[in-house]
């Protein structure tokens, strides 16, 4: 499951600034929920004391009021589901963030298995404000962030990274394990990030996440998740170029048009 999807839901209690991106109409919800659907997202049902699982939407009734989704292979979760009569569902479609909460559910058989069946919600969040937006990198840019660390000796020293992903709010880099020492909340003073064919850009980075991976080759690598510390406005708009570029010239591959 992705990253978006996995992540906590937004809390969107008494937010306006939300209020523009939720779909109250009846016939919109609908076929977003045919939308998703038609494409199986996965759903991250949230409920309970931040416990969740994973699911996706089956159908709709036939008078289209309310929706069936998979249970759990886990039938202690189904039971702690019904006791709280109360999900939380996240999922992702295009790249855009769907949130919606569901209630008086029920567990019923449809089809010969089991399900939930809830009313259809009456709104839903489509989120697609920019820091949610990541683009996963191509190989062949080979971007990369100049990072000024310090060394397992506590001697500063430069790191090159690759870059993985970025948005205008942060970017996930590989780079080999021992080269330098990272804790989850630290700052990176003095970076630079380097886009292919774009002036460099200057950075201040806080680590927000940090993974060891096992290579096939038996390499060991560290993922750093990164977010963006007072990104200048020039910044910014480099990135969304790139990333505009990007999108444009993936999309016309995949449409044949390159």
């Amino acid at each position: 499951m992705s990253d978006e999807i996995q992540q906590a839901p937004v809390d969107i209690s008494g937010s306006d600034e939300l209020e523009k991106y939720t779909l109250h109409g009846r016939r919109q919800i609908r076929q977003l929920l045919e939308e998703l659907m038609e494409h199986h997202a996965l759903i991250a049902a949230h409920f309970g004391n931040k416990q969740s699982f994973v699911t996706a939407l089956i159908g709709l009734s036939e008078d289209e009021d309310s929706l069936f989704l998979d249970v759990s292979p886990d039938t202690s979760i189904n039971r702690r589901v019904l006791a709280d009569d109360r999900l939380l569902c996240v999922t992702q479609l295009d790249r855009i963030r769907i949130q919606f909460a569901l209630s008086e559910l029920q567990e019923v058989s449809r089809s010969g298995h089991n399900a939930f069946r809830a009313p259809v919600p009456e709104r839903i969040l489509r989120l697609q404000r920019r820091e949610f937006f990541r683009l996963q990198v191509p190989i062949a840019h080979a971007p990369s962030c100049i990072l000024n660390a310090k060394g397992v000796d506590d001697t500063p020293r430069q790191v090159d990274a690759r870059v993985l992903d970025i948005s205008v709010g942060g970017v996930a880099l590989q780079l080999p394990t021992a080269v330098a020492e990272f804790v989850i909340g630290g700052k990176l003073d003095d970076c630079t990030l380097r886009l292919p064919e774009l002036d460099p850009i200057p950075l201040r980075l806080e680590v927000r996440n940090i993974n060891h991976n096992t290579q096939r080759s038996g390499t060991e690598l560290l993922r750093l998740g990164c977010q963006f510390v007072g990104l200048s406005r020039s910044g910014e708009n480099v990135i969304q170029r790139y990333i505009f570029n990007t999108e444009r010239e993936r999309n016309a591959r995949e449409r044949g048009g390159i």
